[in-house]
């Protein structure tokens, strides 16, 4: 079980359905929310875990620092990995989290939890790291999609890096709402750091997204071309190839140029691709000309 999803949290009522999507019935896109970009900071740092979201901030906190201890401290100890380097760990998970919604090499994470320097752990310790991340279902990665039909050359096969609850990541980086947030009282509440306030929130579309596609039987990946000309952030498949693409895009407003790996990806699938979709932080669901949907992530339902 993942944590909470967007609309498991009950911020608004979601009126685009993703099953529908992939049922391929090209359903009406609408639906309208009050939700701003503070609210979307507020669910990254927040967290989805249940028992957390009537917690005062502190003490919601205090949990997952908490939370990250334990897993050091006790989950690998039990599934038979002695941590003889904690530090080294939580300095690994650290790297890992600032990589999310990246395709980053683990080399370039293990440099980054090593801050460049030459005593670099061996790819023998820190492999294990990943291996019982997984297992305990604290990391879970978006593998890459390579369709077995011929559509495409060159699809790079690195997967994208995910923690299990943005929240965590934002714990390990040190950042709250303040720091992903511009809170002057002269501007709309917008992302400060853009970089990487739009990859938590990509995980956090992710996490929704990823509870959706499970209940309708389908699977999350993601699609990236080796030289990263072409990007779609996830891609939803059915048991038949078909697919339903989405990118996340930290912003109110959506213009072609947003749109034009979605274009790309039409053209090349055809009928296989069964929507197109750009999840935002908007106000309004609606379809575009090219029928291509905009969806505030809040109104992304299963």
């Amino acid at each position: 079980m993942r944590p909470l999803s967007l609309a498991e949290r009950r911020i608004a009522e979601p009126t685009v359905s993703l099953g529908r999507m992939l049922a391929g019935t090209r359903p009406v896109v609408e639906g309208q929310t009050s939700l701003t970009v503070a609210d979307y900071v507020d669910e990254i740092v927040g967290s989805g875990f249940p028992g957390t979201r009537a917690m005062s901030w502190r003490s919601r906190e205090a949990v997952l620092d908490s939370y990250l201890d334990r897993i050091v401290e006790h989950d690998f100890p039990e599934l038979d990995r002695v941590v003889r380097h904690p530090t080294r760990l939580r300095q690994w998970m650290t790297a890992y989290a600032a990589a999310s919604s990246t395709a980053a090499s683990y080399e370039s994470i293990r440099d980054a939890a090593t801050g460049g320097h030459g005593d670099k752990p061996a790819k023998s310790t820190t492999q294990p790291y990943r291996e019982i991340l997984e297992r305990l279902w604290v990391v879970e990665p978006v593998p890459a999609w390579l369709p077995s039909r011929n559509h495409f050359r060159r699809l790079t096969a690195a997967p994208k890096h995910r923690l299990c609850d943005p929240a965590l990541s934002a714990r390990l980086l040190g950042v709250d709402r303040e720091a992903l947030l511009d809170l002057s009282p002269v501007v709309t509440p917008r992302a400060r750091d853009t970089t990487l306030s739009g990859q938590l929130f990509e995980s956090l579309v992710w996490l929704s997204v990823a509870s959706y596609a499970q209940a309708a039987r389908a699977r999350v990946r993601h699609l990236r071309t080796r030289a990263g000309e072409r990007e779609i952030d996830l891609v939803v498949e059915r048991a038949d190839q078909r697919v339903v693409a989405i990118k996340v895009k930290l912003s109110t407003t959506v213009d072609d140029a947003d749109v034009r790996h979605l274009r790309w990806l039409q053209d090349q699938l055809g009928p296989d691709l069964l929507d197109a979709v750009v999840v935002t932080t908007g106000a309004d669901a609606y379809r575009r000309r090219d029928g291509i949907a905009v969806v505030p992530a809040a109104l992304l339902g299963p």
